[in-house]
């Protein structure tokens, strides 16, 4: 590749006089004009380009890019699955596609027949009894279950109910979106295996039972682990007066295994894009339909206009009608058996905290040999060289080089070895030549920056680039 020509902004490949584009003259007259408060005083700064310049340049910069439909996606906790295509075509059918929010409701029939289908198939794997589909995103589907069981403890007059018991291994957006809800946020903490500590919950139902509203659990929680002891936290939670919220960022391992709605919970959401298929990242798109037991559907708060991301719910009803009631039951433990197949390939080399039987993710705590001095970031690095997307790291908390690796159920064997491969090859480099690891990425088309000067002195426009230069 011509670095001269591709690796460069769009701006600094323009030439003056160039064109890849015109607009035809206005053909309806003064009426259609821009009105002249509304006009720039001078021309933008855009580039000029011919079409062929702007069309290379793009589609070199797209080859950059990473996506599960490129390579193997092994990031935990975010469930980047294969997204098929079939999905794509659903989603694109012009009918769908060319709906209006504000069109009559009665030329909107099928759209709502989509909607309601596919709620009934969430009640149906979920065991819940009523679902929305209105909120836009996972954390937007918190807020919303939040914003349930507060309205619920209202109607009761019950007020003094506002704390919400989150464990220390939890999603950040968990005690995020407690505080917006207006909550206040108790932290229960963790055993050295992982798992909500009973004891520790016992002595805050004691001391604060009262004034609890509810506990959010993430099962599996975030370090890959089945909570064990969820009837007696259900029952410990339930019996002071709370509610009970299961966060279903890691529902994938669940499907076709358990339902949350069977082990006692009374809200919920699951974030759709993630378990049900929609390519995201980025920060979009997303959904996070919020299901609940009977006699909570009354508190549902109408949290945006519309049925969330519709495009989103049509890709996940046409995976869950793709794969059918038989199939879909192979989700969960297909997605538990690669996670465990990669987690018991390295644990010789890499240091895992917690053994044991993992669901969807497991966590390691870097290397197993701290000699060499490599660190997570130094592995993640190093593995964009090999061609993979690097795994979540420094996530969860709970250890200092946490290194969270989530297969998925679409990949295969061959895949899977490929990756334990490169992953047992870079152990071997932090011991042979750590600086070749330390130093890493060098086949990518910027190397290694400095993340704490982009974050505080970051360069988004192209006028501060040339002032830098000069």
């Amino acid at each position: 590749m011509n670095n001269k020509l591709y690796g460069n902004l769009i701006f600094e490949l323009s030439q003056p006089g160039r064109k890849g584009y015109s607009l035809p003259k206005n053909r309806y007259g003064e009426g259609y004009r821009v009105p002249q408060e509304l006009r720039r005083q001078e021309d933008a700064l855009l580039p000029e380009c011919d079409e062929l310049t702007v069309v290379r340049h793009y589609t070199n910069l797209s080859n950059n890019n990473f996506g599960v439909d490129t390579g193997f996606y092994p990031l935990g906790s975010c469930t980047m699955k294969y997204n098929p295509k079939i999905n794509e075509e659903m989603a694109a059918l012009p009918q769908f596609q060319n709906l209006h929010p504000l069109q009559p409701a009665e030329t909107t029939v099928g759209a709502q027949a989509v909607c309601t289908l596919l709620c009934r198939a969430l009640c149906q794997l979920t065991g819940l009894h009523a679902f929305t589909l209105k909120p836009f995103a996972g954390a937007h589907g918190e807020l919303t279950g939040l914003m349930i069981i507060k309205a619920y403890h209202e109607s009761r007059n019950d007020m003094q109910r506002t704390k919400v018991i989150v464990p220390d291994s939890a999603h950040g957006t968990n005690p995020a979106s407690a505080a917006v809800c207006g909550l206040d946020i108790v932290e229960v903490k963790s055993t050295p295996t992982g798992l909500v500590d009973l004891d520790d919950l016992k002595r805050l139902v004691a001391e604060q039972g009262p004034s609890i509203a509810a506990m959010m659990m993430t099962n599996p929680n975030t370090l890959g682990l089945f909570e064990r002891q969820i009837p007696e936290i259900e029952q410990l939670i339930h019996e002071c007066g709370g509610l009970m919220y299961y966060d279903g960022a890691n529902l994938n391992p669940m499907l076709g295994a358990a339902r949350p709605g069977d082990m006692g919970f009374d809200v919920m959401h699951i974030n759709l894009h993630k378990t049900f298929s929609t390519p995201h990242g980025g920060g979009g798109p997303g959904a996070g339909p919020v299901g609940v037991r009977e006699g909570l559907e009354q508190f549902f708060p109408k949290v945006s206009p519309y049925h969330g991301n519709f495009a989103v719910a049509i890709r996940a009803y046409a995976y869950i009608l793709s794969l059918g009631r038989e199939h879909i039951k192979e989700v969960g433990p297909l997605a538990t058996l690669n996670a465990n197949y990669i987690k018991e390939s390295l644990k010789d080399v890499y240091e895992l905290p917690i053994d044991g039987l993992c669901k969807h993710e497991f966590v390691f705590d870097g290397l197993k040999d701290k000699s060499t001095g490599v660190t997570t970031m130094d592995v993640a690095k190093r593995l964009l060289d090999y061609g993979y997307h690097a795994p979540t790291i420094y996530f969860p908390l709970l250890f200092h080089e946490s290194l969270m690796i989530e297969p998925t159920e679409n990949e295969s064997k061959e895949t899977l070895d490929a990756f334990i491969s490169v992953m047992r090859r870079i152990a071997e480099e932090a011991k042979s030549q750590p600086d070749e690891v330390k130093s890493a990425p060098h086949l990518t088309p910027i190397g290694r920056v400095d993340d704490v000067l982009a974050a505080k002195h970051p360069i988004v426009t192209f006028k501060q680039l040339i002032h830098d230069a000069d």
